[in-house]
């Protein structure tokens, strides 16, 4: 019998597998590209179907002496409940791109206000009312938002990179917040909102004096009313830099950042970890690009165009650009100065810090936690989802939650007897100690070495400063004014320093009392302490030393001994 020659098992695999209809090898290679899909943009759907669609719980931070902190916990509600996302958008990365091609954004018409900085710069405010919310046209118009003696709560919002006014996601802050009765006004950055670059000085991620000016003009223009402010991504991270920069001496009475980066050291390591990190790091390198695009006129001969257009990361393009506009040695020294988290213990107004802990730009990874608890000024909201600045909720994706988060906790701190000393405080407001001005990439300096102040009407603030040529009569009276002015100045810095030496030497009689009282508590329990461990000593030696003590006696008196032993006996 002929034996039949072997078919290798490979080709009979083969033959099995041609069996397989290729609608089959469709539907296999389908499945395994949604779940490469699923993974690949942490699509949460599925766990979110397991559980019912209860939603994310909420987690707050603080400290646990905080008043405000437990004030938060028992009258924000929504905090107190958990956040469900959008169905269909769950994941992060579709709910950021929802939001920045689509975002369902509400119409609104702003009133616009061109504040002129002394070194020429032009940034745009843009208002928004509650009459201008009742009329419900889109576009801009220029005219006044509100009057000199208006007591109406002010919300001065701080946009992200290259974001401004027309951004989705500040439309639904402003739209709601006007809604409430608020007076809303978006501080766009220089060189946005449809406004040319007008000096030579640009905004970066710590640059705070375009802030601080906006903050001050306002609050002597309504002087009557309370000042709220409210930060999103890079404009979160300026927001609390300025705060930690101005410690009790800021105007603001009340602020929440969403989304911040914090660490930019630690966002830019992020940013270049992964591959659909990298897609966000040039989609903001070429936004960045487009910003510069528009302003070429100027920037090209401050900065390295060449490499401007070249670069390939946000890195890159900070490199060529940002850290010389802001003359720092190195793109490192940049993000570490510029990080907000370096100045979180010197935050003195209640703040709310919300984050989500799948943010594809600002990573968790950069979020103070400890910093955040210590301070007692400060309520820190994570959720486990919402991707960055999105945050949709509802099955139609028509309200963002992180809105009305803001929403509550301005209305719990309003009523709150925190901001009472911040309401006492006048207008103009000193300077702090540590204010980045002397540290601010451009310094707008007279001949006599003084830094000029940043005003709406530099015509009339130079008539202000400018002596009256009708009531003071020449070089003399000048003379005597100035005089007059030093001899107030110094007396102001003697009374000045007066209060401070009497103040230090009471916190030290303050701090010394009660070491002085614990030292000598400390002397009287050494003393019994001495006598105890002597008294120990002798009880635990004795039998040793005694039976020392009775050998040396027999010795020493071994011939005695015997001898009076013999005579007592005889006796």
């Amino acid at each position: 019998m002929d034996c039949e020659p072997a078919i290798s098992p490979y080709a009979l695999l083969f033959r099995a597998l041609a069996l397989i209809p290729v609608s089959h090898y469709f539907l296999a290679a389908l499945f395994l590209f949604l779940v490469f899909l699923y993974n690949f943009l942490e699509i949460h759907f599925l766990h979110d179907l397991l559980t019912l669609f209860r939603g994310d719980p909420v987690t707050l931070t603080y400290s646990s002496s905080s008043d405000l902190g437990r004030s938060v916990a028992a009258k924000c509600k929504i905090l107190q409940q958990r956040y469900l996302v959008t169905p269909w958008l769950s994941s992060p990365h579709i709910q950021t791109a929802f939001l920045t091609f689509h975002g369902r954004p509400p119409p609104v018409t702003y009133r616009r206000h061109l504040f002129r900085a002394f070194d020429g710069g032009t940034i745009a405010l843009d208002w928004l009312t509650y009459s201008d919310v009742l009329e419900g046209a889109s576009g801009i118009i220029d005219g006044s938002a509100a009057y000199k003696g208006d007591k109406t709560p002010i919300a001065i919002v701080i946009p992200g990179l290259t974001s401004d006014s027309t951004a989705a996601y500040v439309k639904h802050l402003a739209f709601n917040m006007a809604r409430q009765g608020w007076n809303v006004v978006v501080s766009n950055h220089r060189g946005l909102g449809g406004v040319s670059l007008t000096s030579d000085c640009c905004y970066n991620a710590g640059w705070t004096e375009d802030v601080r000016k906006i903050i001050d003009h306002i609050h002597c223009e309504y002087p009557e009313a309370p000042i709220y402010a409210v930060g999103t991504s890079i404009g979160a991270n300026i927001l609390v830099k300025y705060l930690g920069e101005e410690g009790a001496n800021t105007p603001v009475v009340g602020a929440a950042a969403i989304c911040s980066p914090w660490d930019l050291l630690v966002c830019d390591r992020f940013i270049n970890r992964r591959p659909m990190q990298k897609i966000y790091d040039r989609a903001l390198t070429v936004g960045l690009q487009g910003y510069a695009q528009l302003h070429q006129s100027i920037l090209s001969r401050l900065v390295n165009w060449e490499g401007v257009e070249k670069s390939s990361s946000l890195r890159d393009f900070d490199n060529h650009a940002t850290r010389i506009l802001g003359k720092f040695e190195t793109v490192d020294t940049y993000y570490r100065r510029s990080s907000s988290t370096n100045y979180i213990e010197n935050v003195s107004v209640p703040l709310l810090c919300v984050s989500a802990l799948d943010d594809p730009v600002c990573t968790s990874e950069a979020i103070p936690w400890d910093e955040c608890r210590v301070n007692e000024n400060i309520v820190l909201a994570t959720t486990p989802h919402g991707g960055h600045l999105a945050f949709y909720e509802g099955i139609t994706a028509s309200g963002i939650w992180w809105v009305r988060v803001v929403n509550e906790f301005f209305g719990v701190v309003r009523t709150s007897p925190l901001i009472k000393r911040q309401k006492t405080q006048g207008c103009p407001l000193p300077k702090p100690l540590q204010s980045s001005i002397d540290r601010a990439p451009y310094l707008n300096v007279t001949g006599d070495g003084m830094v000029t102040a940043m005003g709406n009407e530099p015509r009339d603030v130079l008539q202000e400063d400018t002596p009256n040529e009708h009531t003071i009569g020449g070089n003399k009276d000048e003379s005597a004014i100035s005089d007059n002015r030093t001899h107030i100045e110094l007396t102001d810095k003697i009374n000045s320093d007066e209060q401070i030496k009497q103040k230090v030497e009471k916190n030290v009689k303050d701090l010394i009392f009660p070491v002085q009282k614990r030292i000598d508590k400390l002397s009287r329990r050494s003393r019994q302490s001495i006598w105890l461990l002597a008294y120990i000593a002798i009880v635990t030696t004795w039998p040793f030393v005694g039976s020392l003590i009775v050998s040396v006696l027999k010795k020493r008196f071994k011939t005695f001994i015997p001898g009076s032993i013999h005579l007592a006996v005889g006796f």
